[in-house]
């Protein structure tokens, strides 16, 4: 037992960024992977603050200036977790290079949703609860910087059902429920536990 070696309970799990344009089914996505997995999560569209909000509202595309007090706060957010040892998910759009290294940490893994602009476009047109018009879907793609083979990224095509993508995440990166978590979910969902375990000795 004590020979070195990692066991399975001892390996940590990722911190995953389910990133892709707006309508790629982020929010979708992430969310039926934390029900299965019992892990901590987090909207990053939350994560905005009132100024960002109302701009995207306008339909004005946010500059990097807008962007970075956002990234900091998820970068915040994905530190108290590999910090403490604890997998989360967490969605940003995440589109530029320099974004992603703003957030990039050890045991993060960016799960890039892509797809057509013709898939994306319908998904967007088909939601009436989000702040973001579909207008600024083409100020969005034409951003998007997607990830390249040197970054710790898995990409995931949305032409299926969310259910299908998730699927695809928990097998190509061999994920498992968090300790104390059912197929069901965590009994928390959303909420970070990160500071609470990390005080934790048990």
């Amino acid at each position: 037992m004590t020979d070195g070696k990692p066991t399975p309970e001892s390996v940590q799990q990722p911190v995953l960024v389910v990133m892709g344009v707006s309508g790629s089914g982020k929010s979708t996505v992430a969310g039926i992977l934390a029900g299965q997995l019992g892990w901590d999560l987090e909207e990053g569209d939350d994560l905005h603050p009132a100024e960002n909000v109302a701009k995207m509202a306008a339909g004005i595309p946010l500059t990097d200036e807008d962007r970075w007090p956002w990234l900091d706060t998820i970068a915040s957010w994905i530190i108290e977790h590999t910090m403490a040892g604890i997998p989360g998910i967490i969605t940003c759009s995440a589109l530029k290079k320099v974004y992603r290294d703003r957030l990039r940490e050890k045991n993060v893994v960016f799960v890039h949703l892509s797809g057509s602009k013709e898939q994306i476009g319908r998904r967007l047109t088909a939601r009436m609860d989000h702040y973001m018009p579909a207008s600024l879907l083409d100020s969005q793609i034409a951003t998007l910087e997607p990830p390249g083979p040197e970054e710790n990224t898995i990409v995931v095509d949305v032409g299926r059902t969310p259910a299908e993508e998730a699927a695809e995440v928990v097998s190509r990166l061999g994920l498992s429920p968090a300790s104390g978590s059912t197929a069901l979910g965590h009994p928390h969902p959303g909420r970070s536990s990160a500071g609470n375990q990390a005080a934790d000795p048990a």
